[in-house]
Parts: structure tokens; sequence; C-alpha cells
């Protein structure tokens, strides 16, 4: 069994239920790349002004919402890919880190003819995509972070939430019950139990255990960018549910103070998972913000 210590293991263990996601209705492009040591899986799908989409632990570029996908790629050419060692994208041989992570993307845009886009990170993705704004600022027009921490160590989630994230006891199908607890309030989960179960009843990719434990270790070992954030000049939008156990929204309140110029948009009742909650005001946050 692999142990994760990051708090982003919640979605992995969520997305290990039956299941998986599909863009049916979206026209897509799906491809390959050689980056440095790895190739890189891609998705690039509408077209207009580049927006590179990161995801977060252990995801794929199938995590994103279809609904997100589709209403953003109607306005962006939105590029999706797989994180090193996630899905299609080899691991390589170069060690996991955050900032490696962050020179992976910015030598996808680069093999893609991408010189400067738009970039939205969800969770472990805004570190990513802080570091590729701190490391090859040029390349971010505007920046995007979704559920964003500067340290795993600043607002972490609380005790009872970490004990229920460890808590292995009973079958997946009960263990994944607990845990959809804390990527939705209650009061939301009471009212949408179809939507759950249309939202986890489709393939979501896959990736092997041992680069989810790599993965994990590089959140573990990243130093964040809290001492950072003043050096981020491009243009930034924050988005934070304001019921988000995992990625609690002090981390957003302390980051709007710590970059400048930066923008704050909280969505109410939201938890970690607000792409699947309320896409439609996901999208139109960022779509206002990019005007």
């Amino acid at each position: 069994m692999v142990t994760v210590k990051s708090p982003f293991a919640l979605i992995s263990m969520l997305l290990l239920l039956p299941g998986l996601l599909s863009l049916a209705g979206c026209a897509a492009t799906r491809g390959t790349q050689r980056v440095g040591d790895i190739t890189m899986e891609y998705r690039s799908v509408g077209s207009g002004y580049p927006l590179i989409m990161i995801m977060g632990f252990r995801g794929t570029m199938d995590f994103w919402s279809p609904d997100i996908i589709e209403v953003l790629s109607s306005r962006y050419r939105v590029i999706t890919f797989d994180n090193r060692g996630m899905g299609g994208t080899t691991a390589g041989t170069r060690q996991f880190t955050i900032e490696q992570f962050a020179d992976d993307t910015a030598g996808l845009m680069k093999a893609l003819g991408i010189e400067r886009a738009h970039v939205l990170g969800w969770s472990m993705g805004t570190e990513i995509a802080q570091e590729l704004a701190l490391r090859h600022p040029g390349k971010v027009n505007s920046l995007i972070l979704y559920a964003a921490d500067c340290s795993m160590s600043a607002f972490p989630p609380s005790q009872d939430v970490l004990e229920i994230m460890s808590d292995t006891s009973g079958p997946p199908e009960e263990q994944g019950k607990r845990l959809i607890g804390l990527l939705f309030p209650q009061r939301w989960i009471k009212d949408h139990v179809n939507d759950i179960k249309k939202i986890f009843s489709r393939p979501m990719g896959d990736s092997p255990p041992e680069n989810i434990e790599r993965q994990g270790v590089a959140m573990d070992t990243w130093k964040g960018s809290c001492d950072r954030l003043s050096q981020i000049k491009c243009p930034t939008l924050l988005i934070t549910g304001t019921d988000d156990v995992l990625t609690p929204p002090q981390n957003s309140y302390m980051m709007v103070e710590k970059i400048p110029g930066a923008r704050l948009v909280t969505i109410e009742n939201g938890g970690h998972g607000v792409i699947y909650q309320y896409p439609q005001k996901f999208c139109g946050a960022i779509i206002d913000f990019l005007k």
C-alpha cells in the first residue's frame, strides 16, 4: 500500500473508485511531445489565446470537469496535460520536484510553439503555476490559482480532516464516501447525490503508485513560495471555496495580500471540488478576469 502524506491524496483515493471521465461533445486534439527527458501527453481544445491548465496531485488531464473545458474552450485554446509520471506522460530520469514540474510545463509550451499563455492551476497545480511564473515569467500572461497555497504548512487542514484522511478502515467504497465529505460541503452533498454519482462514474485515467508516491514527496519537500510572492508581476486571480477543508481559504486570503495587484474570488459553499459544484461561477470568474 502506498502512503501519501499530502492532503491532496484525497483526490487520488476518491478517483480510484470505479469510473471514467470523457470529453464527450468537445472536439479535442490529443498528442505527445518530447520535453527534455520525458514524453508528455497533452490535449488541445478550442482556439484563440492559449490557456494552460495544470492539474493537481495524482491527477491526469481527464480529471478536469468537462463542463469547464466546454465553457473555457469556447473562448480560448485550452491545453491540458499529464504531469511527469502521471497518466500518459513518462516519468523520465530526473527527480520529481515542483520546480521540475514547472520546467516541464515551460518545455511543453515551447514544444507546442506557445511563447506566452494564461495559466490556471488547481491545488498542487497552483504550486507548479507559481513556480512557472517565478522561474519563467515571460511565459505567463495571467495567473489563475484555484485552491492555492504557497506552503503546505501555512494553513493546513484541521486535525479532524487529517484523521478522516488517514482512516483506511472499511472497503474502498466506504472510504470513498467518507472522503467525499472532504471534497464537498455536507449540505451540498445532500442535495446533489446524483451529481456526485455522475462525477465518479467515469474513468479519469490512471497513474503508477510509485509515481504518485514520488509526486507526494515533491510536494512534501517543496520549500514554498510565501516569501517570493511579491516577485510575481503578472495579473493574478485567486479562486477559493469558502468551505474548502483541504486547502483552507485562509491560504488564498493571505496570498492575495502578498501578490501585487492580485484579485480574489470566493465561492460560497464551495469545497475543494468547486469545478464540479459550480462550473459556471468558476468559469465566469475566469472570463471576467481575463477580459
